[in-house]
């Protein structure tokens, strides 16, 4: 059940983040140490990615948690999790540190280390300043937190959506992307 509303999450912030890739396939059935997963496929061939679509993107990871909380609780937060929150804040350093996506720390590179001559080997480190790296911190945690708010936020006004897909996750273990936008419009899901 947790993790049919941990999916149901990241499904329907995906659905409402409009740079979010478009839901392929939901499913609660376990897949290595995943307990389930949501799908999500581009709809052609990316070369760069804008800062938009990496909001979202946090959004959309932060959807299992939100979820797992608005209707479990506070304390029956599980750590099914983290991988997702662990994407999110090394996505959101990235844009801190390489991508120059902090308007506090402009379109510096203050990434942790610098590769070698052609990369290969070799890696120094970079230093910055304690205060410096303080500022990382604050940006990291302040975009991830801002995602954690706006996948809160959808959520809380579509939990009617959260639920019928969570219910439908429980009965049909696997949703196709396409059953999950008829689930959601009323029209039901047509298996013969």
């Amino acid at each position: 059940k947790l993790t049919a509303y941990h999916e149901g999450g990241h499904a329907i912030v995906a659905l409402n983040c409009p740079e979010s890739d478009q839901v392929h396939k939901a499913t609660i059935i376990p897949r290595g140490r995943a307990l389930g997963m949501v799908m999500r496929l581009p709809e052609g061939d990316r070369y760069s990615t804008a800062k938009a679509k990496l909001h979202d993107d946090l959004a959309v990871a932060m959807g299992g948690r939100v979820a797992e909380e608005l209707v479990f609780g506070d304390e029956q937060v599980t750590t099914g999790a983290s991988s997702d929150i662990k994407m999110a804040t090394d996505m959101a350093r990235r844009m801190v540190t390489e991508w120059g996506m902090s308007a506090k720390l402009g379109p510096l590179n203050y990434a942790d280390s610098q590769e070698g001559y052609l990369g290969y080997g070799g890696a120094q480190p970079k230093s910055i300043s304690d205060a410096t790296a303080q500022t990382v911190d604050e940006e990291v945690r302040r975009i991830v937190e801002a995602a954690y708010a706006r996948a809160r936020q959808i959520l809380t006004e579509k939990h009617n959506d959260l639920e019928t897909l969570a219910q439908a996750l429980l009965e049909y273990e696997t949703l196709s992307g396409e059953e999950i936008t008829d689930l959601l419009a009323g029209r039901g899901i047509q298996r013969t």
